[in-house]
């Protein structure tokens, strides 16, 4: 039978795996975007709480070979949570390319009317002429503007790409802040 001092470990281990691994996936996505001072301090979280751990496991692995499991749970539920974490975030700025044949003028006005900028390109589709929407945004945006643009044409298509920077005389503006963003909002 385990003791409940070596669980008791084995959980701290895993939740400290899981912290760390998380921050790392950010890290590195932030790292990739450019944002260093933010991937500055992720990395020195990160590899704080490395260092302690890994140590406590390597000492003790001989005689506890149990907290391998939990070692390697937490590196493997920490990449998940990661992931889930930086996508809540939405960090960084993306092209949105909307292509629509049923409502592209609607679309346009009403994204302009927000403050995007939008250059339309109109072209050739499978079925007929289609117009092309292209969108510089924040990630954060397309939580609003894809259910829009979705009630203004059913059958729009789009494509979501990654932009690791972004011209300052287009920008969009900036859309209010809400979620735990708003807490830290200057007045």
């Amino acid at each position: 039978m385990i003791e409940g001092h070596i669980i008791l470990t084995g959980l701290i281990i895993f939740l400290a795996r899981i912290c760390d691994v998380s921050i790392g996936t950010v890290r590195t996505i932030v790292t990739v975007q450019g944002r260093t001072t933010i991937a500055f301090i992720l990395a020195l979280f990160e590899i704080s709480i490395w260092v302690l751990v890994a140590s406590t496991v390597i000492n003790q692995i001989k005689e506890q070979p149990v907290y391998i499991l939990f070692y390697a749970f937490g590196y493997a539920t920490g990449n998940v949570v990661g992931i889930i974490v930086e996508k809540k975030l939405a960090f960084g700025i993306i092209i949105l390319r909307i292509i629509s044949r049923k409502a592209p003028n609607e679309i346009t006005d009403f994204l302009r009317g927000k403050g995007q900028p939008v250059t339309v390109f109109v072209g050739e589709g499978m079925r007929g002429p289609v117009s092309e929407l292209y969108i510089g945004c924040r990630r954060r945006d397309l939580k609003w503007i894809l259910p829009e643009v979705k009630k203004m044409d059913d059958q729009v298509f789009y494509i979501v790409e990654q932009a690791r920077d972004m011209s300052k005389s287009l920008r969009p503006i900036n859309t209010s802040i809400g979620g735990w963003r708003a807490a830290f909002k200057r007045k």
